[in-house]
């Protein structure tokens, strides 16, 4: 009788796969155990930057690029329209106040000031005329005044004498009353010829002054338009250069367009262009700084453009004292304070911003062989320093650059 052979379950192939693959299992997750469960990097210690955080005096400023201008720029228009018929000076020069620049023509603007001139001398004329007019009228008047007074006076004797001589029964009623009613109408005439003369010198006066404010509106075109005239010639306004002259002979310009400008040398400012974000937080009298030759400068905001084009908006800066050798058109980066200066516990600005947006960093353990994530919070930043509200403490050592190359892992192992 056969005894059947029980079928073994392992053989030793098995068991010698089984054995190892726990013991790869052990060490895999001795390695989970002893790293706890962190993915690392070894990292070339010289090919990063490694940053101390300090304790110090933080002001939150930004930085602007600015362009030095003429303190005072005016423009040159053409305040009549014309054909450019000289030009007396090359773009560039310093010009004196009242120094001819160019030349215009317009034939109807000349014509017209003829016109205006003629109808002046013509007023004039009949203004002369209505004098003489009027002072032969008076004179005329005047005359009869005379006679009236005199008959009334020659009327007032015979009228007193025949008063009497009637009283003394010398001379008859009809004779005396003749007298009588002669004087009383030389009388009448004499209050006539009175009120004649007042309404003729009322009439007088205000004709005078009809004529002269005619005369004086008349003149007061006629200077007006002189200076049109006179303004065919442009002059420069002010002392500075001239700049921007843009005209040819023979070239026709339009009133209003532009010709030039005139640049005062007196002095020098700044224009900057700003980030739109800041808007809010600009205005007149703030301070900004630039370097220059080796020394450091102050610049005080003195107008704020509101306009915002293309994201940004404008300034105008003067600077706080005379800075030797700087030049019109050239530029200047300049650091604008936001705020007042303060202590701050203070990081290096770095490439590590753009991977983190400032929400954790890598921090080095104390001997410096291993880098490792911690949370952050920045606070306002100026062209240096971010300042830092929690997370790290002055003397921690952290890694600045740029972390583009880290990937996703947790913990740096710095190698030197």
């Amino acid at each position: 009788m056969d005894i059947p052979l029980e079928k073994k379950r392992f053989n030793k192939k098995t068991i010698s796969l089984i054995v190892g693959g726990i013991v790869i299992a052990a060490l895999i997750i001795f390695v989970i155990v002893s790293t706890g469960g962190k993915s690392k990097l070894n990292v070339d210690a010289e090919r990063i930057s490694i940053s101390e955080i300090k304790q110090g005096a933080f002001q939150e400023n930004i930085p602007v690029s600015g362009v030095v201008m003429p303190i005072t720029t005016i423009y040159l228009d053409a305040v009549e329209g014309g054909r450019v018929d000289e030009i007396f000076v090359e773009d560039g020069v310093i010009m004196k106040q009242g120094e001819p620049i160019l030349r215009l023509s317009n034939t109807d603007l000349e014509l017209s000031l003829v016109n205006q001139e003629t109808s002046v001398y013509n007023l004039l004329t009949q203004m002369q005329i209505s004098q003489n007019a009027a002072r032969q009228n008076t004179i005329n008047k005047l005359t009869r005044m005379t006679d009236v007074k005199n008959a009334l006076i020659e009327a007032d004797r015979v009228y007193q004498l025949n008063k009497k001589l009637y009283a003394e029964k010398a001379i008859g009623r009809q004779e005396f009353k003749e007298s009588e009613n002669n004087y009383n109408n030389q009388k009448q005439q004499m209050e006539l010829a009175e009120q004649i003369l007042m309404e003729d010198s009322i009439a007088v006066k205000q004709e005078a002054g009809q004529i002269e404010s005619s005369f004086a509106r008349t003149q007061s075109a006629l200077k007006l338009m002189r200076k049109k005239v006179g303004d065919l010639v442009v002059r420069a306004p002010v002392d500075g250069q001239l700049t921007s002259l843009d005209a040819e002979i023979g070239q026709s310009k339009n009133k209003g367009e532009r010709l030039g400008q005139i640049d005062v040398l007196s002095g020098f400012k700044v224009r900057a262009d700003i980030d739109e974000h800041y808007i809010s937080r600009i205005y007149t009298g703030q301070q900004g700084t630039f370097q220059f030759n080796g020394n450091e400068y102050v610049l005080t905001i003195k107008k704020v453009f509101t306009q915002v084009t293309n994201g940004r908006f404008q300034v105008d800066m003067l600077f706080d004292e005379k800075v030797e050798g700087i030049r019109r058109g050239q530029s200047l980066q300049i650091r604008l304070a936001l705020s007042q200066e303060k202590q701050a516990v203070l990081v290096p600005k770095g490439g590590f911003f753009q991977k983190t947006g400032g929400n954790w960093i890598f921090k080095l353990n104390e001997d410096g062989t291993l880098a490792y994530k911690v949370d952050i919070q920045l606070g306002t930043k100026n062209t240096q320093y971010y300042e830092v509200l929690e997370g790290l403490s002055p003397g921690d050592k952290v890694i600045t650059s740029s972390y583009d190359n880290f990937g996703d892992k947790q913990e740096l192992v710095l190698k030197k």
